[in-house]
């Protein structure tokens, strides 16, 4: 039996059985390739989505467990790259390998939905296990920051 998700304000359906964790679903029957596959057991932060307005690990959920709720990509973001987070990245030049930072993303769309206008300390809470082999963590924070001053799309209904 089919399913049925809401991805990215689109319903859709997926064959997959539903202990089957969503990071997997999301890459292999619908094609977003932006939640990354990193470490497999919730450690690093690559894969993180958000689901009904909170940060998860999609390696670790399992998508019958997500039926009903509102799932949030990278891709869902925005399409054109105008989400406030897309640009403070781009204008702190945040990326350097890049393969962490959905997931890093992500998670501070979690953090600007619940705490707006975010301290230091809020932001190193929020972000912590969010993993960056670049270490690009001061750029990171201060995209969070610069995004923060900017209205900020809701991320559920």
């Amino acid at each position: 039996m089919p399913l049925k998700l809401t991805v990215n304000n689109e319903a859709v359906q997926v064959d997959a059985a539903p202990d089957t964790p969503l990071l997997w679903v999301l890459r292999e029957h619908l094609g977003l390739a932006g939640t990354k596959y990193g470490c497999g057991v919730g450690a690093c932060g690559a894969c993180t989505v958000i689901v009904d307005g909170r940060a998860v690990r999609s390696c670790l959920t399992r998508t019958g467990s997500v039926v009903g709720s509102k799932i949030t990509t990278v891709e869902g973001l925005s399409a054109d790259g105008t989400h406030p987070l897309q640009k403070a990245w781009d204008e702190v030049d945040v990326a350097q390998c890049g393969y962490c930072q959905a997931g890093q993303m992500m998670t501070a769309a979690a953090l600007l939905e619940q705490t707006p206008h975010p301290t230091d300390a809020d932001i190193e809470s929020a972000m912590d296990g969010n993993l960056c082999r670049c270490g690009t963590y001061a750029r990171i924070r201060e995209a969070i920051h610069r995004a923060a001053g900017q209205r900020m799309p809701a991320l559920r209904d």
